[in-house]
């Protein structure tokens, strides 16, 4: 979905608007599945990636600007459990326990018309 909105800032209010969201690329170089006893499933993402490409616009009381975007989201790692209990007529639930996420670079290259 596109993301609209508006920031303040000292001279007045920043709307903008970013459109077209795609993912290009993502990248799993490291991954595991490993079963916890009694408990369910745990999944670690190591040195993931994504690249998404945009488009942007900003408008202020001065300026407007727009373009497109390219974003690269790099180190990011995630560890997630997965509990695995037994419904009533004995059929496997999966539900989300933990996750825990972090992302080590963001690179962000802005081409627009100014």
């Amino acid at each position: 979905p596109d993301l609209t909105g508006y920031e303040k800032f000292g001279l007045g209010n920043v709307k903008y608007n970013i459109s077209r969201i795609r993912v290009a690329a993502v990248e799993f170089p490291s991954a595991s599945i490993s079963l916890i006893p009694r408990t369910g499933i745990k999944l670690v993402i190591g040195n993931a990636s994504l690249t998404a490409d945009m488009n942007w616009n900003i408008r202020t009381w001065m300026f407007r600007d727009s373009g497109r975007s390219t974003v690269y989201i790099s180190k990011v790692f995630v560890t997630a459990v997965f509990s695995t209990p037994l419904d009533n007529s004995g059929r496997t639930l999966i539900s989300l326990t933990s996750c825990r996420t972090t992302s080590g670079d963001i690179d962000i290259k802005l081409n627009g018309k100014s």
